[in-house]
């Protein structure tokens, strides 16, 4: 059947300004909407703004640039902050790479445009080249406990240099950033993680460390359940497998 659902419509009008389905994959279009607009949307316990930028946040990892610019376009019109998606997109460049997220900006700062945000947002950055290792640090120990002054202590010298690229350009120059919450920022971090796929260990590090400050694992949980749509079962599956490996 080639018919959608009420809260799918209902939906798909709000944040995208039409119900209408494109002709050409009927039938694809109304699985898409029906599951990912109703079905999951309804199974998924999540504020409408934060699934928004989680599901920009996997976009932006797996990478998927035309269904990214469709959802940042359904995000402004739901009234998520320009300035929480930018972070969520500046978050994530420690994870994806820069050169992923030079072209999400470039797309993001086209939508803004057109929308009439003005640019550049106010300046959300908190740390300075003299102290961002260390404030980096100070919120690894928040999220990590005293694990990380072991995995100091523990890597060879040949690998230090990498903790501290952790410390200061990871945690340093992006945790420490106003606009979004630390608890969400290690939210994303998640989001990110599962939606590469192939990041096991360090997936299974950042859900201890999401549950070290208050994200729980029914949380975790409806962070993936609402991902399913745009990440595929198996890395959902993956991710699902590793909540319930993680002893917290």
């Amino acid at each position: 059947m080639n018919t959608l659902t009420q809260k799918a419509k209902q939906n798909l009008q709000r944040f995208f300004g039409t119900s209408k389905l494109e002709k050409e994959d009927l039938e694809f279009f109304t699985n898409y909407a029906n599951f990912a607009f109703d079905e999951v949307w309804q199974k998924s316990d999540l504020d409408e703004k934060e699934r928004f930028l989680l599901i920009l946040a996997s976009l932006i990892a797996i990478p998927a640039n035309k269904e990214f610019e469709a959802m940042l376009n359904a995000a402004i019109n739901a009234k998520v902050n320009p300035i929480a998606i930018k972070e969520v997109i500046y978050q994530a460049t420690a994870y994806v790479g820069m050169a992923k997220i030079a072209d999400i900006l470039e797309l993001t700062n086209k939508i803004f445009k057109q929308k009439g945000i003005k640019l550049p947002l106010t300046t959300q950055g908190t740390t300075t080249m003299e102290n961002r290792r260390q404030k980096g640090f100070e919120i690894q120990k928040t999220i990590f406990g005293e694990s990380i002054e072991k995995s100091y202590a523990n890597t060879p010298n040949h690998r230090k240099h990498i903790n501290e690229f952790l410390s200061a350009n990871c945690f340093g120059d992006y945790y420490t950033r106003n606009g979004l919450s630390l608890k969400f920022r290690e939210l994303a971090t998640f989001v990110y993680l599962i939606s590469m796929g192939d990041t096991q260990m360090q997936t299974k590090a950042h859900i201890q460390g999401n549950l070290n400050i208050g994200n729980d694992k029914n949380k975790l949980i409806a962070v993936v359940t609402a991902l399913i749509p745009y990440i595929g079962y198996p890395r959902a599956l993956n991710a699902l497998n590793a909540i319930d490996e993680v002893k917290g």
